[in-house]
């Protein structure tokens, strides 16, 4: 299930016109390709990717800002910055009254993704589908972090066989050795111990109460 906060702009501001010419190069994406996608096309993106992890259960994704999501990240890993994508894996596949199982919930900054998409020459929606699918990997039980390049080599199968480019891990990697104390560094990948985030965030609480064990976060 895909969720949008209302707080989010669908679309990025559009820029002041100048009569002089910018120097340096245009930006290799148009307005459609930093457009955000609908709720339906990533719906359809998330079912495919998670059978493709074999993850059973139900996910639900929320698609909020970079203000929400350090929030989140504040409040459950003590890190006082925005990032791009939160897991929240259940501890085990819960039933709620109508006997539907949960796998766990995600959140993730749509304003972080297209930053990220545009910096590595695609859209919005690449972005998203790959933090989607670095998220429900994370929910399967998968941890980069301490799996000896397990996690690594399955998300690069997986991006290659949804025709996804370059995913968190790689850049991660690439990057490690030149990150500098003035930029904002990207949250270490770690577990931590969390309570249950989405009362937080009424806008994805079951009515159930099913969600209330949610005990870790992963990013």
């Amino acid at each position: 299930m895909i969720l949008i906060d209302p707080d989010l702009e669908p679309a990025p501001a559009p820029k002041s016109i100048s009569a002089k010419p910018l120097a340096g190069p245009a930006s290799p994406l148009g307005p459609c390709q930093s457009r955000l996608p609908s709720a339906r096309t990533l719906g359809g993106f998330l079912r495919e990717a998670q059978a493709a992890v074999r993850l059973r259960g139900e996910v639900s994704v929320l698609l909020t800002t970079d203000r929400a999501i350090r929030r989140l990240n504040r409040q459950y890993r003590g890190k006082d910055e925005s990032t791009d994508v939160l897991s929240f894996p259940a501890q085990e596949l819960l039933q709620n009254q109508k006997k539907e199982k949960i796998a766990g919930d995600m959140a993730i900054s749509a304003e972080t993704a297209r930053r990220q998409g545009a910096a590595c020459g695609h859209s919005i929606n690449a972005e998203l589908k790959i933090l989607i699918l670095h998220g429900l990997l994370h929910l399967a039980g998968y941890d980069h972090e301490s799996d000896a390049g397990r996690m690594a080599r399955r998300e690069l199968a997986l991006r290659a066989r949804l025709g996804l480019p370059q995913g968190l891990i790689e850049r991660a990697g690439s990057v490690s050795a030149s990150r500098q104390v003035s930029k904002p560094a990207r949250p270490r990948r770690r577990d931590c111990a969390a309570e249950p985030w989405t009362r937080s965030l009424p806008k994805l609480a079951r009515n159930d109460g099913a969600i209330q064990s949610r005990k870790r976060v992963r990013t």
